[in-house]
């Protein structure tokens, strides 16, 4: 033990080994430094002692030589340094885990959502029809749907569902056409035929709890479709005149039932021959 203290002390005399240590002849004078060293502390130490302690700094005896690197102390650095790293490789998997589930809620969740919507509202349609050329236009539909998600164009799809939504909504819709009471019908003169006069009857769509509701009505006029609740029907000059008769007999239109819409089919039945042009302004 006192072998080993002498050589931790030279290591902290790094001045008086550089000097000593370089001369083999001079370590009389590194014994003598030595025992003033450990005399005043007040220890005394035999010579013998003290050339054992020399003698094992010359052979590198009591040092630590750290191994070799290899895998192995690679693992054992790791390890023991695992509090650093783990706290690291925690952080980093709170952040992946993080970003992963954010990826999710913003992409792919929108994505499962519409890949179901499509199917869901497809089936709808088609167990609601008894229309064909409602299938068709749902075949055709769903069919651009799938092929816009299978291409990864969710923007075109989600439009497509729309229509697919509308044309649930549509056949969905069950109400009769009521003749208007107040304004009943009107002419036009066409832009094309300033010679001609289109005639119509207006009419209100009107549920099973006798409410005015809105439907969509393209306006031949304009081409443009919107969400009205009272719309003119073209007819021929002579139904209208029909109609006309019936309201100045005695104020009141007997046969006000124009047509009727029932679920499951995208147009009305109508009472009334008429070509089902529409439009939904003439003031």
């Amino acid at each position: 033990m006192l072998a080993m203290d002498v050589v931790d002390t030279l290591r902290h005399r790094e001045r008086l080994v550089e000097a000593e240590l370089a001369s083999e002849g001079r370590d009389e004078a590194m014994l003598e430094s030595l025992r003033n060293i450990y005399a005043s502390h007040g220890i005394a130490v035999s010579d013998a002692v003290l050339q054992q302690g020399v003698a094992a700094l010359r052979e590198g005896r009591f040092v630590y030589a750290p191994p070799a690197r290899g895998p192995g102390t690679r693992w054992a650095y790791a390890y023991v340094n695992r509090g650093k790293w783990g706290k690291l490789l925690l952080a980093l998997l709170v952040v992946a885990v993080m970003l992963f589930l954010g990826y999710d809620a913003l992409v792919r969740a929108p994505h499962r959502t519409l890949v179901r919507n499509v199917g869901k509202v497809y089936a709808e349609v088609v167990a609601q029809s008894q229309d064909p050329s409602a299938n068709l236009q749902a075949d055709t539909l769903y069919g651009v749907a799938t092929a816009a998600i299978a291409k990864g164009d969710d923007r075109a799809a989600r439009t497509t569902l729309a229509s697919l939504e509308a044309l649930q909504a549509t056949l969905s819709g069950s109400y009769t056409l009521r003749i208007a009471t107040d304004t009943t019908g009107v002419w036009r003169v066409p832009d094309l035929n300033q010679d001609a006069a289109n005639y119509y009857i207006i009419v209100e769509p009107i549920d099973r709890n006798g409410n005015n509701v809105a439907v969509t009505v393209t306006n031949e006029e304009t081409g443009r479709s919107e969400s009205v609740r009272r719309f003119g029907l073209r007819v021929s000059e002579a139904t209208f005149e029909a109609i006309k008769a019936d309201k100045l007999d005695d104020g009141i239109i007997q046969n006000d039932v124009f047509g009727e819409k029932r679920a499951g089919y995208l147009q009305p039945v109508y009472q009334f021959d008429t070509t089902g042009a529409a439009i939904t302004s003439w003031d």
